[in-house]
């Protein structure tokens, strides 16, 4: 496995736990970041999407498909732009930018893996 793709499993990975948390108890995720508590379904919709998109991640890494590692590198660094709008929009606590920070840095990461990896071809 390349390094770019190992950077992915471990997003991968990362992503599955937070998938995990968000469907079978997502108000303790929700409160360690000061987040309000919801009965809400859509707390654990998000939880399964990130769970299936986890999976999509962990098989593209375990392939070694480098054009899909390259092309997460952009939607992974996305992230942090999004949740920084709904902060400033006033609509989420600033404690969601840690999650876009996770992402960014995960997305990075696997760039400069993926960058390392084409000068040693």
């Amino acid at each position: 496995m390349c390094r770019s793709a190992r950077s992915l499993l471990v997003f991968g990975l990362y992503l599955a736990v937070l998938g995990a948390v968000l469907i079978v108890a997502p108000n303790f995720l929700l409160g360690l970041f000061a987040l309000p508590s919801t009965t809400e379904v859509w707390i654990r919709v998000a939880g399964m999407l990130a769970l299936l998109l986890a999976s999509y991640y962990i098989q593209v890494a375990r392939a070694d498909y480098t054009d899909f590692i390259r092309w997460s590198v952009y939607g992974r660094a996305s992230v942090i732009l999004f949740f920084t709008a709904f902060v400033l929009q006033g609509l989420v606590s600033p404690l969601l930018l840690l999650f876009g920070v996770i992402d960014l840095l995960a997305a990075i990461w696997t760039g400069l893996a993926l960058r390392a990896g084409s000068k040693e071809t």
